[in-house]
């Protein structure tokens, strides 16, 4: 059974407010995923492969000006970029979904991960899950179907699509505990862009010689298209870099909560650029998601301290 490791705690209240704030600004990306498909027609497969592409154009260089060479091999490459992939593989999807979706709702949607994580924790870390996290997690997810429910009317399984990008994303921060103690963040970041962006690249080519709409290869049609696509991969880079800074710096249950800003953030960039809000029922679901994931935090952060008294 696999044992976890928990990140050094070095200043709590700076991971905080560095959490908080990359919180708000991960939205914009998606928003300019979905701007890049609303307004310039790209499809989702070809943003994601940019996303990557543009991350890895970033990073490395400032990688090599650090480190050098030597920067690129990690101790544990195979699970880097196993990262990559997951992540890659969960940007698809989640972009597939804001082409066709309001952004509030895909991420209210997808904030079923803390759930999963919860229950993966249990399966695979031999952590225990009392009966109120494992009800809270059913209420959670009964909480997304309230939000899913009239999206699936509309779009069929396309609302889905946020479930398993919630899923991969949680194996995604799986191998983040696993490779965080071996390998630096900036050698784990550009892993994960050489992963996402072979894993996109091949998707690409394939989704496309199968005539998938959602796989369509295309150049940027403008200026402006080009600089969103470069400035996805620079935030996608840069503040997923500072994410894992965060954690480095307070746990995981401390951060946690900061997760749901970008819901917040996701609305307001929703309303302001393609006139999306969500209606009274979908708010009533997201409360009963955003209540249930603090109430799990909420007990595993009691559950630590009582250990810590025994």
């Amino acid at each position: 059974m696999l044992k976890s490791k928990s990140a050094p705690v070095d200043n709590p209240v700076q991971g905080m407010a560095l959490m908080a704030t990359c919180m708000l600004i991960l939205p914009s990306m998606d928003a300019i995923a979905k701007y890049m498909a609303t307004y310039e027609g790209m499809s989702p497969g070809q943003v994601t492969f940019y996303r990557f592409f543009f991350q890895l154009a970033c990073t490395l260089p400032v990688l090599f000006a650090l480190s050098g060479w030597s920067a690129l091999s990690a101790k544990r490459p195979w699970l880097n970029l196993l990262r990559g992939v997951l992540h890659g593989s969960a940007s698809l999807m989640f972009f597939i979904a804001v082409k066709y979706m309001p952004l509030a709702d895909v991420f209210a949607i997808y904030f079923v991960e803390p759930f999963i994580l919860t229950a993966l924790s249990a399966l695979f870390l031999g952590e225990k899950v009392g009966w109120r996290r494992w009800l809270a997690i059913i209420v959670g997810f009964g909480g997304a179907m309230i939000v899913i429910q009239p999206s699936y009317e509309i779009f069929g399984l396309k609302a889905l699509l946020p479930v398993a990008c919630a899923f991969l994303f949680a194996l995604y921060m799986f191998l983040n505990r696993a490779v965080g103690s071996a390998d630096s963040p900036m050698t784990m970041q550009t892993m994960a862009g050489l992963g996402g962006t072979a894993l996109m690249a091949v998707a690409l080519l394939g989704g496309n010689q199968m005539g998938q709409a959602d796989f369509h290869i295309s150049l940027p049609q403008s200026w402006l298209g080009l600089l969103l696509l470069v400035l996805l991969g620079t935030i996608s880079g840069y503040i997923h870099l500072l994410v894992v800074h965060a954690f480095r710096m307070a746990p995981l249950s401390v951060l946690a909560p900061f997760q749901y800003f970008e819901i917040i953030a996701a609305t307001i960039l929703g309303y302001w650029l393609f006139g999306d809000f969500p209606t009274v029922s979908k708010w009533f679901g997201i409360a009963i998601i955003v209540g249930s994931g603090l109430f799990i935090l909420w007990r595993e952060h009691k559950r630590a301290q009582e250990s810590q008294q025994i």
